[in-house]
Formats: structure tokens, sequence, C-alpha cells
């Protein structure tokens, strides 16, 4: 029986951990979420000697390798407890997704049913995000300093986001979700769109 791998992107502030969090809490006998970054810090946790490899480079600031980013993913998806398998924040770069493809070529026991896009306008992202700063900070913060965090990461998502976007469209897997509207119409969506292809 293979695994059913749904990947999730989206921009800073899209939701995209939310919805598939609420997803994958409605469903948890068949569904099963897991967001990059968490995998990461749960490897390190877990005292495993890969999680003390990541440990290494995530203490000293830097970027943790491409070959184990994937290799969490895989092991979380081999271990995974159900079928279904949602993973948000991934791929985050054109060389991310060319290494997943190439495993997912050579494994019969993942199939990747979709990638999923939530989309949100920029000025939607800038919103969501600066507003959460100003909230958390109450006015203590200078906003063009938080505008200046929100403006690196929005770049580090967009500028491989084309490219991306082509590689799954052209497998036909790409499906955009309007990430604009009430979560409980987003999650909704997103829900719909999963069980329609499990």
């Amino acid at each position: 029986m293979s695994k059913k791998l749904f990947l999730i992107i989206g921009a800073p502030g899209s939701g995209k951990t939310t919805d598939a969090t609420i997803i994958a809490d409605r469903n948890r006998d068949e569904i099963v979420h897991y967001s990059t970054g968490d995998m990461l810090r749960a490897e390190v946790a877990s005292g495993s000697e890969l999680g003390k490899e990541i440990d290494s480079y995530i203490s000293k600031g830097a970027l943790v390798p491409l070959n184990i980013i994937v290799d969490t993913i895989i092991s979380a998806i081999d271990s995974a407890p159900v079928d279904v398998i949602l993973i948000d924040g991934y791929p985050r770069s054109q060389e991310q997704m060319v290494e997943l493809d190439k495993i997912l070529k050579d494994s019969s026991d993942i199939d990747l049913k979709s990638v999923i896009e939530v989309r949100v306008s920029e000025d939607v992202a800038r919103e969501r995000i600066l507003g959460r700063v100003a909230e958390a900070k109450e006015g203590e913060a200078r906003s063009d300093d938080n505008e200046e965090v929100f403006k690196k990461r929005m770049k580090i998502y967009t500028d491989p986001l084309p490219d991306i976007q082509k590689f799954y469209e052209d497998k036909k897997i790409l499906h955009v979700i309007d990430g604009e509207r009430t979560l409980d119409e987003v999650v909704e969506d997103m829900e719909k769109f999963i069980k329609s292809k499990i």
C-alpha cells in the first residue's frame, strides 16, 4: 500500500500550516501533517545521530544541507502512522524539488498526489504577517524593520516559485487554492480536494 503525499506551499502568512494542521486533526485516522521546520526540530530532540548533525548546523545559524532535509522528510513519510501525509513548507527551492523528485522516481511506495499552493497576494501576506507582529509588539517595533524582514522572507519564497509552479504544472499535479478567504473556507476547500484524491 503506497503512502499518498501532498506538499503544501504558500507565502509567509498564507496560512498553509494552520490549514494542514486543522485537516489532519479532523481526520486523525487517515491523515497526518508534518511541517518541515518542526520535523527538523523533532529530529534534534530525539537525540539521534541525524539530530545531532542537524543541531550542529542550526546552532551555528547555518542552513541545514539539502540531503538532510530530504532524509528527514523521507524518514517521516516512512514512519508515518497513516497513509495520507501532508507536508508543508517544502519544496522551498528548485534544488529541494529536484532532489525529492529523484527519490520519488525510485520509490514505489510513495505517491505524490498533489502540490497544493495556498495563494495570497503580497499585500494580504504583508498585512497578516505585519499585523501579527504589530499585535505582538504593541507598537514598540518600527514597522519598517518588520517590513524588511517580511520582504526578505517573501523574496525567498517568490524567487524560485515560477520554476516550482511550472515543474508541477507540467506533471499536472499543481492545485491552487485561494488563500485570501476565511480560514473555514480555505480549510474546507483544501480538505475536499485532498479527499477527492485519496
